[in-house]
């Protein structure tokens, strides 16, 4: 619904419009006209020709994008005043200006509407150099922008990539490694069972063996970890035993029993169960099955560990999940983590301070994961491969914290107040390009109402980032 303008001392009262001469607001009151929306309604399409400049007076909106076939809430408000529409009218000519976003009403709101074409013929009358000036400034911008940002998601993507499927690999091979033993082991098997088989057994004895064994194997999974002090006393007490026993190489397969949790006395109950004749045919059965249970559990350790990975991945990238959600912020600092381990390596040692009863916060996942991968990746940097790199979290009121600390030379007093510029960088040409911290503030501040602070001496380095616990109109 289409209502006059507003009154000129209400125009005055709109930040775009207060330093406006009579002449100038007269054009204004002629073109604009009052728009109404119902709460939920679409007020602009992204992709739609751009044809209106559209002033917010009352009422909330909020802004999405289409990214990747999805669409991505980009921003809310309810500030008085915001503009959105053909907001780059200066920046195409009329064929070409289609509105970048949808806008949608979140509350019932009113527009002061413009006519994009013709306020910007008036525009570039009134303001010609200012309206040169911001047309140049805003297409330097956007290919400069558009060509940096590729490369810097190119870059990510590669250094994420190369880092998980380094972290990939390890399971999958040690899964491969424990397939082709085990297929080895199971051929064992069948041959001892045929070598029992020509001893013509009693059935009572075979199926108490078969007892034996299924009792044994299920001591597996609950092998204590032992020392490798340990793991050698061990090994020597059960190869006695063998050796005592008669059983030739007992110290071949010392170790098998020994890694199975398996003690002098599991041995003595094996004895008992199947008597001298049948001890070296039986205690070699028993190692293939054994050994055949460790390499299964290894199997199963190796796939729970690339199902865990790629769940991180998911995590991560949300690809699965709505763009704005209620989160827990250490479930992304966790799969940021997995997804950087191959660049934090070795020398970086990882200390988790979790606070777990904080509040679930509203957020965009996805981009907080960014905020965390942008500053633990300077981290890393900073410290050179080796040092303590922290994460901490607690809440503060309706506040949740997160800090990442590292134990680098620190940021020097001067550098310290731009490190949030963008293009502003401290690495080598061709090693940054200056955004990684600019778009986390971006993210922290402009898109969850939230503050990042730094502070810094040598040694110790801390990035605060603050995040609301309720929902901001400003998303």
């Amino acid at each position: 619904m289409t209502q006059p303008a507003l009154p000129r001392e209400e125009l005055r009262s709109l930040f775009l419009f207060e330093h406006l001469s009579d002449a100038q607001l007269d054009w204004i009151e002629q073109n604009a006209v009052r728009e109404e929306f119902k709460a939920d309604s679409v007020v602009i399409r992204e992709g739609d020709p751009a044809t209106c400049f559209y002033v917010l007076l009352n009422g909330a909106l909020r802004m999405t994008r289409v990214v990747a076939g999805a669409e991505v809430e980009m921003k809310r408000s309810d500030q008085r005043g915001s503009y959105c529409g053909a907001t780059q009218f200066l920046a195409y000519q009329d064929s070409e200006a289609t509105y970048g976003a949808t806008i949608y009403a979140v509350s019932d709101l009113t527009f002061l509407t413009l006519p994009a074409a013709e306020f910007a013929v008036e525009f570039r009358q009134w303001f010609p150099m200012a309206a040169h000036l911001l047309e140049g400034m805003y297409l330097g911008w956007r290919n400069t922008d558009a060509l940096v940002s590729s490369r810097r998601r190119l870059v990510a993507l590669g250094e994420l990539s190369a880092g998980l499927m380094h972290e990939l690999n390890n399971p999958a091979a040690a899964a491969v490694r424990a397939t082709a033993a085990l297929r080895e082991r199971v051929a064992g098997m069948r041959h001892k069972l045929a070598i029992l088989a020509k001893k013509d057994i009693d059935p009572d004895l075979l199926e108490l063996l078969l007892d034996v064994q299924e009792r044994l194997v299920k001591q597996v999974g609950d092998a204590p970890k032992l020392s490798a002090m340990q793991q050698a006393d061990r090994e020597d007490e059960i190869g006695d035993w063998f050796d005592d026993h008669g059983i030739d190489q007992g110290w071949d397969l010392a170790s098998i029993f020994v890694a199975a949790g398996l003690t002098p006395e599991n041995l003595d109950r094996v004895l008992e169960s199947v008597g001298e004749g049948l001890l070296d045919g039986a205690i070699r059965w028993l190692a293939y099955a054994l050994e055949t249970e460790m390499l299964m559990g290894e199997i199963e350790d190796s796939t729970s560990r690339v199902s865990t990975l790629v769940g991180a991945a998911k995590q991560y990238s949300q690809m699965d999940r709505a763009p704005h959600q209620f989160i827990d912020v250490h479930e992304g600092l966790n799969s940021t983590l997995v997804m950087m381990s191959g660049k934090l390596g070795e020398g970086i040692r990882v200390v988790k301070d979790y606070d777990c009863s904080i509040d679930r916060i509203p957020a965009y996942a996805a981009e907080l994961n960014q905020v965390w991968t942008n500053i633990i990746d300077n981290a890393v940097s900073a410290m050179g491969g080796e040092g303590t790199l922290t994460l901490r979290t607690w809440q503060v009121g309706k506040q949740v914290r997160v800090e990442i600390g590292d134990t680098g030379p620190g940021i020097p007093e001067e550098v310290r107040q731009r490190i949030f510029e963008p293009f502003f960088t401290t690495k080598d040409v061709g090693e940054g390009t200056g955004l990684g911290l600019d778009i986390s503030w971006r993210i922290v501040v402009e898109r969850h109402s939230g503050d990042i602070k730094v502070t810094s001496e040598p040694g110790d380095t801390r990035f605060e980032v603050c995040l609301p616990v309720e929902e901001q109109a400003s998303l």
